[in-house]
């Protein structure tokens, strides 16, 4: 599954976990943080899974660079296990 996200339609944190809970069907219980988020990421979320985040520099300058980096930090984090963990199938993340 390829996800593609506006960067032009994240503006905060809320926007983000809105549009990847609705996406990825997190459901009624999703916590929308960060923590939440990784949890999701790495034990719910069915692979493959491709997130592709576009006009993401609207985004850091819409919410800040330091939650943007958090953010992509975590994204990294997920990409990152899911290939040392080996799987064939995975979570990539890119951003344009």
């Amino acid at each position: 599954m390829e996800l593609i996200v506006d960067g032009r339609e994240i503006q905060s944190e809320s926007d983000l976990h809105r549009t990847l809970a609705e996406s990825l069907d997190f459901g009624p219980f999703y916590g929308g943080n960060l923590a939440a988020l990784r949890d999701r990421l790495t034990t719910d979320v069915p692979r493959p899974i491709s997130l592709v985040w576009r006009f993401s520099a609207e985004s850091r300058q819409a919410m800040g660079s330091e939650l943007f980096e958090k953010i992509k930090d975590l994204l990294v984090f997920v990409e990152e296990q899911d290939r040392k963990i080996g799987f064939k199938n995975r979570f990539t993340v890119r951003f344009e």
